[in-house]
């Protein structure tokens, strides 16, 4: 199945298709982790986000349900070198080709990655569509042209929870099939901008009972809950356009101690007083 990535700049890359069947718009960006990839899929700050790996050789252990960092795949589409179609791994229940096609992801294999990534670097993310259909690149140009981007756009409405809801589950001993989930000392409400698991997992493993709320929550309904303390979550997109969440910080502040990651560490400099502006190229990896 062929398989093509444009850019908004005109750049080509044509390889093989994987995953889902079809087309899809979204920033393209580039991640530097060796391995991960299902919890990289699978992290809400991807949502409308085409990632490319930089490590050639991506899927080699499979998938498996374990590695979830959200309720699904929020990744746009996703670019590697070379697809692994036979994983080696204990925990291995499904191939990643197997994992996208579920999750109704496209993929591409069998591009220049390092080219694309360069390339990226040079020029600054940008939109780009990746299509395994039949449709021409004028086509394909056209459709890319009205998709709008991240800058300016909400798109933590898009991940966030419904409503509240508390987690209890701790960090995962993976050989020996046990969580650290030791009594709690500190009450934390956590807004959910698009957490990961992991960070829910954290929290616990640290004495902490969390409950996390919609990124919509008044700080009212924040502080009904009592907490010691209040985390504001990873997520998508920009920061200056969830003015909403803004905000509610500022409301919070000097109320209750508060402590922001990714999004939610740009959404508490904001409430602050600060700026944010969009880097020519994000900085994604696991080191």
């Amino acid at each position: 199945m062929k398989a093509v990535l444009l850019l908004e700049d005109g750049t080509v890359f044509e390889g093989r298709g994987f995953g889902a069947k079809g087309c899809t718009c979204g920033e393209v960006v580039f991640n530097t982790s060796m391995t991960g990839y299902q919890e990289i899929l699978t992290d809400p700050s991807y949502h409308e986000q085409i990632i490319t790996m930089t490590y050639p050789l991506i899927g080699n252990v499979g998938t498996n349900p374990d590695d979830w960092e959200s309720r699904k795949v929020f990744a746009a589409g996703f670019v590697v070198k070379e697809n692994c179609p036979y994983p080696s791994n204990w925990r291995n229940q499904e191939t990643l080709d197997a994992y996208l096609k579920a999750s109704d992801v496209v993929g591409i294999e069998g591009i220049d990655t390092r080219k694309l990534v360069r390339h990226i670097r040079t020029e600054g993310a940008m939109r780009g569509i990746l299509s395994s259909s039949e449709l021409g690149i004028k086509k394909l140009a056209a459709q890319l042209q009205e998709y709008p981007g991240l800058v300016g756009r909400d798109i933590v409405k898009d991940v966030t929870v419904a409503k509240p809801y508390e987690w209890t589950k701790g960090v995962l001993d993976v050989l020996a099939n046990t969580q650290d989930v030791p009594e709690p000392k500190y009450k934390v409400v956590a807004i959910d901008y698009g957490m990961k698991r992991n960070i829910l997992r954290l929290l616990v493993s640290h004495g902490c009972e969390v409950v996390a709320v919609p990124a919509k929550a008044s700080a009212k309904e924040i502080l009904a809950h009592k907490p010691d303390g209040v985390f504001l979550s990873n997520g998508p997109g920009d920061p200056a356009a969830v003015t909403y969440a803004v905000e509610t910080v500022k409301a919070l502040l000097g109320q209750v101690p508060i402590f922001g990651i990714c999004l939610g560490h740009q959404i508490l400099s904001l409430a602050l007083g600060g700026t944010t502006y969009k880097l020519k190229f994000g900085h994604r990896g696991a080191n």
